[in-house]
């Protein structure tokens, strides 16, 4: 067994010289860090130390589990990110075949356009937010003005928000997607649509019969990595995009942003340990569990 592992490894050792850097890397900042895990067991004191801290067991994720908001937050946490996911695939996969159909003239301008949000803070998408629903000066106020209509208070109604962060994540996130799709769909043989036209197929066939099923494993790699993180909001757009508006916590408080919020008055690092711990061990179990379904639908779609 080890003779064959060596043999493997001389075989591809400039291979494995090329990722000795990104190896390194990952281990310094991914898998070393998660030693610090055992504060989440431990109640911890600054004077004592990770190991002088006294043990805790289960306690620090009481903290969550034992809140009135729980259910709220990791329902919120929950459907947000089904949504995100699901209407991120649509929509990113319609762009990346339309980009497909445009013009090569025009590809790198639509490119940029549906690329340049990404590279936006969440801070600035805050104030970009902000200049639209302010309630005196805000676009969208301004406008219902010229109209007749009376001003919404938008940072005090919790109804209109599941729909902005939603059109929010999507305006900023769909573009990266978008190029992940174009890329797999520069990847596709000619040869295959060429074939198809003489045989008489129209776009939507071609689509159809070629395009979505040769997608289909990069669809659900990306699936899969997005199911780890479906109990992981992103902490920038549930935070700076209401405002941290407390009207609005029954629709855009998410586990993170409540964790942060709670913690920021208590002050407990072994509690916001426990619920990161939380997060994550949920997470690798859904990534494991959404490839063990894929697996059994069709074994070569699987990520491994």
């Amino acid at each position: 067994m080890l003779k064959k592992e060596w043999r493997h490894f001389k075989r591809n050792r400039d291979l494995f010289v090329m990722s000795l850097p990104a190896i390194v890397y990952k281990l310094l900042l991914s898998y070393l860090p998660m030693l610090g895990l055992v504060i989440a067991f431990k109640q911890y004191r600054y004077d004592l130390g990770v190991f002088g801290s006294e043990w805790v067991g289960l306690k620090n994720f009481e903290f969550f589990f034992r809140s009135d908001t729980a259910f709220i937050v990791t329902r919120n946490t929950i459907l947000y990110n089904l949504s995100f996911i699901v209407l991120t695939m649509v929509i990113a996969l319609t762009l990346a075949i339309l980009l497909n159909e445009v013009s090569r003239k025009w590809i790198k301008l639509h490119q940029t356009v549906l690329f340049l949000p990404y590279f936006l803070s969440w801070v600035v998408v805050g104030y970009v937010v902000l200049a639209f629903l302010d309630h005196k000066s805000g676009f969208i106020n301004v406008t219902l003005g010229m109209f007749g209509e009376e001003a919404i208070k938008w940072y005090e109604q919790a109804k209109y928000w599941p729909v902005i962060i939603v059109i929010t994540q999507l305006w900023k996130a769909v573009g990266f997607s978008t190029l992940i799709y174009y890329a797999g769909l520069l990847g596709i043989d000619s040869s295959y649509y060429e074939a198809a036209k003489i045989d008489g197929a129209n776009k939507w066939q071609m689509i159809r019969k070629i395009t979505i099923p040769l997608l289909t494993p990069l669809i659900v790699i990306l699936f899969i990595v997005d199911v780890g993180k479906i109990f992981r909001a992103d902490f920038g757009l549930f935070y700076f995009i209401p405002n941290d508006s407390s009207f609005l916590y029954g629709t855009t408080d998410v586990i993170d942003t409540y964790v942060y919020r709670s913690l920021r008055v208590v002050g407990d690092i072994g509690m916001s340990t426990a619920i990161g711990f939380y997060q994550s061990v949920v997470g690798f179990v859904l990534v494991l569990l959404a490839n063990w379904i894929v697996k059994k639908i069709n074994e070569d779609n699987a990520l491994w």
